[in-house]
């Protein structure tokens, strides 16, 4: 299947998904389970998000495989997973506030960051009003708006995205190298949501973003639409972006901050 008819799938079943989720905020939303801390929650409309979007793809792909945050994953036989979170930025969706997204990518490989292929990814955020898509070779847009990343700036004068894990060793060791970073770049933003954070690194609207602790589904369509929109993403070793860390942006931008966060440890 081409591309584009990958991206139209992913756009439209994105989109779906964003509409139920927010409907079902609408009408109320609570905590339905936590996982790898108590703050680390679930609700009642990640799984029904989940559930739409795995039986849409089921129905329109029977033969590719399936890996979603919350309800796990599944071979096929076509060589190529869709890579699900339902609803990133769960807190932020509790609480109401406007940045939580329904990430959708296809890629094509085993479902590992640091060597699949990603083929075509949607980022749609419902009480943002935008839909971020990428396609490889096809360019990274929101709406019909295609995207790019910002110019080169000095480290000083870059405005940078993080976020932060919801186990504490991480979140300790996140916290340790934030302070002195801090002083070395024009602001830090945490906006609570790795999919929007990626997409407005792909926008322009963020100089950089790094992150660790991030799994296959928070970043699997984010990534593509930076590397769509003209910048790198990587990890903080050589190679491509791990669990350990994901780091985002203009070239010249990242490779500066790669090497000030490898000097304070992170």
């Amino acid at each position: 299947m081409a591309a584009q008819e990958l991206l139209d799938i992913a756009r439209s079943v994105a989109e779906e998904a964003g509409e139920l989720a927010s409907r079902l905020r609408r009408e109320g939303v609570e905590v339905a389970a936590t996982k790898s801390s108590p703050i680390d929650i679930v609700t009642a409309a990640d799984r029904a998000a989940e559930d739409l979007i795995r039986g849409r793809l089921a129905a329109l792909r029977p033969d590719d495989g399936f890996l979603g945050e919350e309800s796990g994953g599944a071979s096929g036989t076509s060589g190529l997973t869709w890579v699900v979170d339902p609803i990133d930025g769960t807190v932020n969706y509790l609480y109401g506030l406007p940045n939580w997204s329904v990430s959708i990518a296809v890629v094509e490989g085993d479902p590992d960051p640091g060597t699949w292929t990603a083929l075509a990814g949607a980022v749609a955020a419902p009480m943002l009003g935008e839909l971020y898509s990428a396609s490889a070779g096809g360019g990274a847009f929101v709406g019909d708006r295609r995207l790019q990343v910002r110019q080169a700036v000095p480290l000083d004068r870059a405005l940078v995205a993080t976020g932060f894990h919801y186990t504490q060793d991480i979140r300790t060791n996140q916290a340790r190298v934030a302070q002195p970073l801090l002083a070395r770049v024009r602001d830090l933003r945490r906006a609570g949501g790795a999919a929007i954070d990626l997409a407005y690194v792909a926008a322009g609207r963020i100089d950089a973003y790094f992150e660790q602790g991030l799994n296959p589904w928070d970043q699997a369509a984010g990534a593509l639409l930076v590397r769509e929109a003209g910048g790198v993403v990587r990890g903080i070793d050589d190679g491509g972006p791990t669990y350990r860390m994901v780091l985002a942006g203009q070239a010249d931008v990242v490779a500066e901050l790669h090497a000030t966060l490898v000097e304070l440890g992170a």
